[in-house]
C-alpha cells in the first residue's frame, strides 16, 4: 500500500502540499488587503469592520424578514396543519441562512483577516491608541484600567492584565499563522508546532467568524487557559466592538452566563460547554436557557478534548432509590481470601517455571511461566524474570502455541489458577478452582454462578407444570438470575480493583476520596468516577468510604455534543497520527502548517535497556551531565509513582528540581514557565502545561537549548510528540531521548519479540543498552497497535451513545418546543393522532368494539364517534381520521371551556393587581393531581384566558417527559450493564442493546403520548375563587443542589502559581476589572458618579441592620 501511495504522490503531491497550495492564493489576498489598510487612520480601521458587519447582515436580511412573517403566520394560524408546514419552512430557511453566511465569510476572508493583522500591528507599534470615543468605548473604560476616556477620545493602552499578569502586546501574524487561520475559517484542524502562537492564529477565524452575529465559541482544556485567552486576546476584538465573555468566570444557569453566551465571542472549558447544555434540557422556564444555537467552535488542545476526554460521557446524576454499597463490603473478605492465594500459587509456580528453565526443560519451564503470566502479569518478580536473556521470547512463543485453534489448550494453562486475567483485555474470569474456594463459607454452592436461563426455561415447558406455576418457577428463575449476575458482576470489579488498578498510577487518594488520574496528563480528574461499579471497588480496597450509587438525569459524550456545531474546528500540536479518528468520527480533516523557522531540535534514537533500575540509573546520569553542561532539563514521566521515584534519587544526588504531577498541579503554571531556565530540573507527566510556552534564555540556547528526556514510551505516540514538542519552538536549540526498558507497560504488553531477541543475542550486560532506527521503528509499531485498540474502544463508545444520542434529540426537541411554547400545539396534535392510532390498532385488529369505546372513555373523556356496525366495516385508517377529528374537536371545545372559566376570574384580577403582579398561578386538575400553572396576567386577560390553556399544555408536558425520561435514562443504564452478559451466549451486546433500547423508548414515547393527551383532556378548573389565584413568586429553577456532574463545574487547573501562601490564609482574587469607589466620577467619561452611571447595575454590598 505504501509503494501505491508513493506512486501517487510523485504524479498528485502528497497531502500537506496539496492542503498548503489551496490556501496560499488566500494569503496573497491578505497582503494586498493588509498593504490598504497601513494608511487608514485608527477609526477608519474600525468604520472598516462595521462594514463588513453591515454586509454580512444584508446578506441575511430578506431570509430573516420571512422567518419573521412566517413566525407570526404559524402563531395566528388555528390548522395544525398550516402551522406545521410553517414551521417547517422556517427550518428550511434557517438552513440556507447557514450556507449564505458561510459563503458571505468566506468572500471577506482576505479583508477580514487584515484588519486583524493591521489591529495587532499597531497595538505591537504603539503604547497607546487614540480613537473617536464610542458607547462600547465607554462601557469598557467602566471596568478596564488599558483605556480611558477623555471628553470625545478613547486610548487604548497596549497593555492589560491576563491570567493575574500584566503583559504588552508584541505579536503580528506571521505567514504560516494566516495559513492556519483559513484552515480554521474552514472548519478543519490546524496542526502547529509548540510555540508557534496558535492562541493569536485564533484571533482571525475568530474575528470573521463573530461578525456574522451568531456566536463563536473558543474551547480550552482548563479555566485558567479559559480566563486568561479571554483576556489576552479580548481586546484585540473589543477594539472593533465585538463582545467577549468567559462562562468559567460565572456560576451555572446565572444571568450572567446567559450574557456570556449571547456575546459575539465566547471562551469557556469542554466541560462546562457540555453541562451547560445538560442544563439547559433540564430547564423548566425559558428565562433559564443560557446556550443559543450551536454555530462555529474552535477547539484548542483539539486531541486532549475530542480523543482524550471524549472517552468519558458527561453525566449530570442525582440520588437514586436503588443504592446498595453492602455487597462490596460483604465481599471484600473473599476478594483478598483469593489474591492472596493466587498470589502464594503464582510465587510458587515461578519459581518452579526458574527451576525447570535453568534444567534447560524449556517445554514445561514455559508452561509454568505462561501460567504466572496469566494468573499475576504485573507481579514484579515475574516481570523482573522476563527481562532476562530469552524468557520473553519463550513465553511469547509457549503463549502463541496454546493460542491456535482459539484458545482450545488454553485451559491446560488456566485450570490450576483461582482466577484468570487478561491484561489486554482489561478483563478478570474465576476459573472452579476460585470459585470453590470462595464458596465453602457458602451453603449455596453455586452462589457465584449462574445459571442457564435458556435451557432451564426450556426443561420449565417440558415438565407439564399449570400455567401458574410455570410464570412463577420462571420469575424465581430470572430473579435469581438477576441477584447472580449482580454479584458476579461486584466481584468482578472488586478482583480488576485489587490486581489491575495501582494507587499513585491509576488513581491517588486525597483527603479519603479517591481520584482518578489522567493518563494523558496526569492530572487530576476532580469529579469524575469510574463507572460499572469500579469506582467503589477501588474505595472499598483503599478501605475509603463506598460512595452511594447515583442515577443518571442526563447525559452525552463531548463527541456527541460538538458533532452539534455547524461548524466545528480545532488547534494542536499533535494530531496526525490521529488523523484517520478525526475523520471518521468529525469528518474534521488535519491541516499541518508549517513552522515559522526551521525546527533544529535533535530528536535522538531511543535507548533501550533490559531493566527499569537500570533505566532509571541511566536517567539520573544523563540528567546529572545536562545539568553540568547548564541546560535545563524536562523529564517527562507516565505516573505520579515514576515522578516520586526521580525525585527521591535526585534528592540522593542533591540536585534540586520541581515535580509537577497530580498530587502537585496547583502549581502548574509557575513550574512551566520556570522550566526553561538554566539549570532547571523539571519532573513533569507528558502533558503537563499545555498552553503554557517554555521560553528559553540566550544562555540557556548558547548552552544547546532544552532537553527532553522521556522516561518511558507513552501508548500513544501523539504524546511522545507532545513532550518532544516543548523543545524547540520558534527555532530554538534542544533535543530530546527517550529512555526504554523491557519491563515498560508498552514494551511488556505490546513489544515484538524481535527487540527480545536481538537483546538476547547480543548477550546485553548489567546496565547495557541498544540503539537503532529499527529498534525505534519497532516500538512506534507497537505503539500503532495500542492507537488502534483505543480507537476501537472510543468508538464503541460512541456508537452505545448513538443509539442514546438519536433518543435525546427527539426527547430534547419535544422539551424545547413545550418550554418555549412555539411549536406546542402541534406537538400536541401529533400526539393526539398517535394515541390515537395506537388505540385503533390494539383494538381494531381484533374487532373489540367494546374496549375500544371504554380506552376512548379513559383517555380522552369521550365515547366513539364511529357506530359499531362501521366500527366493524371501515379500515384501521378510516377509524382513526374520523377518532381524531373529533379528539381535535373535543380538545378544541376543552381549551374553550377552560378560558371562559378562567377570564372572568382573571380579568378581575388584572383590573385590580394588574400594578402588582405580573405573572399568577392558576391551579387546574385532571381529577388525580393539581397542576399549579404558572401564566402571564396581562397576556391572559388580553386573550380572554386562552394564554392559560397553552400554559396548561407546557406544564403538563414538561412535567410528564421529565419523569418519563429520567426513569428511560434508568433503564438504559440497567440495560447496558445487563446486555455484556450476552457474550456468554455468543452474541454481540450493542445489536441487542439497539434492539432493546428502539423497544423501551418506543415503550416510553407511547406512554408519555397517552398521559399527555389524558391528562390536557380532562383538565378543568376546580375553583372560581379570585382569591385562589395567586401572585407567582420568581420562577422555579431546578434544583441543583442534590445533584452532581461526574466531571467538577469549575476546574481545579486555574492556578497562577505561587504556593508559598499559608494554608490558613486568605487569599485574594486576580482582580482584572478595574476598582472604582461608588462616589467617583464614572471612568466612562459622562461626568456623572459612578454609581449613577455604569455603577448602577452593580449590587451594594448589603451591611448588618440594626
Amino acid at each position: 500500500m505504501s509503494v501505491i501511495n508513493k506512486v501517487l504522490g510523485l504524479f498528485l503531491g502528497n497531502k500537506y502540499e496539496r492542503d498548503i497550495k489551496e490556501i496560499s492564493p488566500y494569503i496573497d489576498k491578505i497582503h494586498q488587503e493588509f498593504e490598504l489598510l497601513s494608511g487608514l487612520s485608527n477609526d477608519q480601521l474600525r468604520d472598516q469592520t462595521t462594514l463588513l458587519r453591515e454586509e454580512i447582515r444584508k446578506s441575511m436580511e430578506s431570509d430573516e424578514n420571512e422567518i419573521r412573517l412566517l413566525k407570526e403566520k404559524a402563531e395566528s394560524e388555528e390548522d395544525v396543519y398550516k402551522k406545521e408546514e410553517f414551521y417547517n419552512e422556517i427550518d428550511k430557511i434557517e438552513k440556507s441562512i447557514s450556507e449564505k453566511v458561510e459563503k458571505k465569510l468566506d468572500e471577506l476572508v482576505p479583508k477580514a483577516f487584515a484588519i486583524v493583522k493591521e489591529t495587532a500591528r499597531r497595538f505591537k507599534e504603539n503604547s497607546v491608541l487614540e480613537v473617536t470615543a464610542r458607547q462600547y468605548d465607554r462601557d469598557l473604560a467602566a471596568t478596564r484600567d488599558s483605556i480611558t476616556v477623555k471628553g470625545d477620545k478613547a486610548y487604548w493602552k497596549n497593555r492589560w492584565i491576563a491570567g493575574g499578569n500584566e503583559i504588552v502586546w508584541d505579536m503580528v501574524h506571521y505567514d504560516v499563522q494566516l495559513i492556519g487561520g483559513v484552515a480554521l475559517h474552514q472548519g478543519k484542524i490546524a496542526e502547529m508546532a509548540t510555540g508557534e502562537g496558535k492562541t493569536v492564529v485564533a484571533t482571525l477565524p475568530v474575528f470573521l467568524n463573530a461578525l456574522a452575529g451568531r456566536g463563536v465559541h473558543i474551547v480550552t482544556v482548563n479555566d485558567y487557559l479559559s480566563k486568561r485567552d479571554s483576556e489576552w486576546m479580548g481586546p484585540i476584538y473589543e477594539f472593533h466592538g465585538l463582545t467577549v465573555d468567559c462562562i468559567d468566570k460565572h456560576l451555572p444557569n446565572s444571568a450572567q452566563r446567559r450574557n456570556a453566551y449571547h456575546a459575539d465571542i465566547t471562551f469557556g472549558t469542554n466541560n462546562e460547554f457540555g453541562f451547560d447544555y445538560l442544563r439547559d434540557n433540564m430547564a423548566i422556564n425559558p428565562e433559564d436557557l443560557v446556550q443559543r444555537r450551536h454555530h462555529y467552535a474552535i477547539v484548542d488542545e483539539v486531541d486532549s478534548v475530542l480523543i482524550d476526554d471524549a472517552r468519558t460521557p458527561l453525566i449530570i446524576s442525582g440520588p437514586t432509590a436503588k443504592s446498595d454499597t453492602k455487597q462490596f463490603d460483604e465481599l471484600k473478605p473473599k476478594v483478598d481470601k483469593l489474591v492472596s492465594a493466587q498470589k502464594k500459587l503464582v510465587t510458587q509456580i515461578l519459581a518452579d517455571s526458574k527451576r525447570l528453565i535453568a534444567d534447560n526443560n524449556t517445554e514445561e519451564g514455559g508452561k509454568l511461566l505462561l501460567r504466572a503470566y496469566k494468573g499475576l502479569p504485573k507481579n514484579n518478580a515475574l516481570i523482573k524474570f522476563l527481562s532476562e536473556e530469552g524468557n520473553k521470547t519463550l513465553l511469547q512463543k509457549t503463549e502463541n502455541f496454546y493460542m491456535q485453534n482459539n484458545s482450545k489448550e488454553m485451559p491446560k494453562i488456566t485450570e490450576e489458577l483461582y482466577f484468570v486475567i487478561d491484561e489486554k483485555a482489561n478483563s478478570i474470569e474465576l476459573t472452579e478452582k476460585g470459585l470453590d474456594l470462595i464458596s465453602t463459607s457458602v451453603e449455596d454452592a453455586s452462589f457465584f454462578v449462574l445459571p442457564d436461563v435458556g435451557s432451564k426455561i426450556a426443561d420449565l415447558e417440558k415438565s407439564g407444570l399449570s400455567d401458574r406455576e410455570k410464570f412463577r418457577k420462571k420469575d424465581e428463575l430470572l430473579q435469581d438470575y438477576a441477584v447472580k449476575s449482580e454479584r458476579v458482576h461486584t466481584m468482578s470489579q472488586l478482583l480488576k480493583a485489587w490486581t489491575l488498578f495501582d494507587r499513585d498510577v491509576e488513581y491517588v487518594v486525597i483527603d479519603n476520596k479517591v481520584k482518578i488520574v489522567d493518563e494523558q496528563t496526569g492530572r487530576i480528574l476532580e469529579g469524575r468516577r469510574y463507572s460499572d461499579g469500579l469506582h467503589q471497588a477501588i474505595e472499598a480496597k483503599e478501605n475509603v468510604k463506598v460512595e452511594e450509587a447515583t442515577q443518571t438525569y442526563a447525559t452525552i459524550t463531548l463527541q456527541n455534543y460538538f458533532r452539534m456545531y455547524h461548524k466545528l474546528a480545532g488547534m494542536t500540536g499533535t494530531a496526525e497520527t490521529e488523523a484517520g479518528e478525526f475523520w471518521n468520527i468529525y469528518k474534521l480533516d488535519v491541516v499541518v502548517i508549517p513552522t515559522n523557522r526551521p525546527v533544529i531540535r535533535n530528536d535522538r534514537e531511543d535507548l533501550v535497556y533490559k531493566t527499569k533500575r537500570e533505566k532509571y540509573n541511566a536517567v539520573i546520569d544523563e540528567i546529572v551531565s545536562l545539568n553540568k553542561q547548564g541546560r535545563p532539563v524536562l523529564v517527562g514521566t507516565t505516573s505520579v509513582e515514576i515522578s516520586e521515584l526521580l525525585s527521591r534519587m535526585l534528592k540522593m544526588k542533591g540536585l534540586k528540581h520541581n515535580v509537577l504531577n497530580a498530587k502537585l498541579h496547583q502549581r502548574e503554571a509557575e513550574i512551566v514557565a520556570e522550566a526553561g531556565k538554566s539549570g532547571t530540573i523539571t519532573i513533569a507527566t507528558n502533558m503537563a502545561g499545555r498552553g503554557t510556552d517554555i521560553k528559553l534564555t540566550p544562555e540557556v540556547r548558547a548552552a544547546g537549548g532544552l532537553a527532553i528526556i522521556g522516561t518511558e514510551r507513552h501508548e500513544s505516540r501523539r504524546v511522545d510528540r507532545q513532550l518532544r514538542g516543548r523543545s524547540g519552538r520558534q527555532g530554538d536549540p534542544g533535543s530530546s531521548q527517550f529512555f526504554v526498558s523491557l519491563e515498560d507497560e508498552l514494551m511488556r504488553l505490546f513489544g515484538s519479540e524481535r527487540i527480545a531477541g536481538i537483546m538476547d543475542k547480543l548477550g546485553l550486560k548489567d546496565g547495557e543498552m541498544i540503539q537503532h532506527p529499527m529498534i525505534t521503528r519497532s516500538i512506534e509499531r507497537a505503539q500503532k497497535k495500542v492507537e488502534e485498540n483505543n480507537f476501537g474502544i472510543r468508538k464503541r463508545l460512541l456508537e452505545y451513545d448513538d443509539v442514546m444520542n438519536s433518543q435525546r434529540e427527539v426527547i430534547y426537541k419535544k422539551r424545547r418546543h413545550a418550554l418555549l411554547g412555539e411549536r406546542l400545539s402541534v406537538d400536541v396534535a401529533n400526539m393526539m393522532y398517535d394515541v390515537t392510532e395506537n388505540l385503533v390498532d390494539t383494538y381494531h385488529r381484533e374487532g373489540d368494539f367494546e374496549n375500544f369505546d371504554f380506552d376512548l372513555i379513559r383517555s380522552f373523556s369521550m365515547d366513539s364517534p364511529v357506530p359499531q356496525q362501521d366500527y366493524l366495516k371501515s379500515s384501521s385508517e378510516q377509524v382513526t381520521e374520523k377518532v381524531y377529528e373529533k379528539v381535535l374537536d373535543t380538545y378544541k371545545r376543552k381549551v374553550e371551556m377552560i378560558s371562559q372559566q378562567a377570564y372572568p376570574v382573571i380579568r378581575d384580577v388584572y383590573e385590580r393587581m394588574s400594578h402588582a403582579y405580573e405573572n399568577v398561578v392558576v391551579p387546574i386538575s385532571d381529577g388525580y393531581r393539581v397542576f399549579q400553572v404558572v401564566t402571564h396576567l396581562k397576556t391572559t386577560a388580553e386573550t380572554e384566558g386562552r394564554e392559560l390553556a397553552r400554559a396548561y399544555e407546557k406544564t403538563v408536558v414538561l412535567a410528564t417527559i421529565d419523569d418519563a425520561w429520567k426513569e428511560h435514562l434508568r433503564e438504559m443504564d440497567e440495560l447496558k450493564q445487563s446486555v455484556q452478559n450476552a457474550t456468554y451466549e455468543q452474541k454481540d451486546p450493542l445489536l441487542i442493546y439497539k434492539f432493546e433500547s428502539f423497544e423501551l423508548f418506543k415503550t416510553m414515547i407511547a406512554k408519555v403520548n397517552k398521559d399527555v393527551v389524558s391528562t390536557l383532556m380532562k383538565g378543568h378548573i376546580p375553583t372560581q375563587d379570585p382569591e385562589q389565584v395567586k401572585e407567582a413568586q420568581r420562577r422555579r429553577q431546578v434544583d441543583m443542589s442534590k445533584l452532581r456532574t461526574s466531571k467538577s463545574d469549575f476546574s481545579q487547573y486555574s492556578s497562577t502559581g505561587g504556593s508559598g501562601q499559608d494554608k490558613n490564609q486568605k487569599v485574594e482574587p486576580v482582580r482584572v476589572e478595574k476598582k472604582v469607589g461608588r462616589n467617583d466620577p464614572c471612568p466612562c467619561g459622562s461626568g456623572k458618579k459612578y454609581k449613577q452611571c455604569h455603577g448602577s447595575q452593580q449590587p451594594v454590598s448589603q451591611g448588618l441592620r440594626v
